[in-house]
């Protein structure tokens, strides 16, 4: 499931979507000094990550749709398994998860914007 050449593998372990080898981020996601910055090139196949100024901005509907995911989830859960929590209750838990998940939300973002604009080649 999680080979070279996947999308889903350069997304989950943050890694050049060209080449799949070198790394994404300059740090984790909750470096807080260095959150959300990456590396101009891939220290690997030399790709350049950023493809114009403002590039990242579209990560920003992605990261929209994660939390809308998250809330559609909980509430699906919420409704599938009869916990019989409150929209009030269900509201706070997923403004904890988004609030402590944001760093790596973010993170996830981009690299997923990233992997719809740069494709992998097997000989970069």
């Amino acid at each position: 499931m999680l080979k070279k050449g996947a999308k889903l593998y350069s997304i989950l372990k943050f890694k050049c979507p060209q080449c799949h080898e070198g790394e994404f981020f300059t740090s984790s996601a909750y470096n807080f000094k260095k959150i959300g910055e990456l590396y101009k090139h891939c220290l690997n196949c030399k790709i350049k990550f950023s493809k114009e100024p403002g590039f990242y901005f579209g990560a920003m509907y992605v990261s929209y749709a994660i939390g809308i995911a998250i809330f559609v989830a909980t509430y699906l859960s919420n409704w599938i398994l009869d916990l019989q929590a409150s929209m009030l209750q269900i509201l706070i838990f997923v403004g904890v998860i988004l609030t402590v998940g944001t760093p790596y939300i973010f993170h996830l973002s981009k690299i997923i914007w990233a992997n719809l604009f740069i494709h992998y080649k097997v000989n970069y």
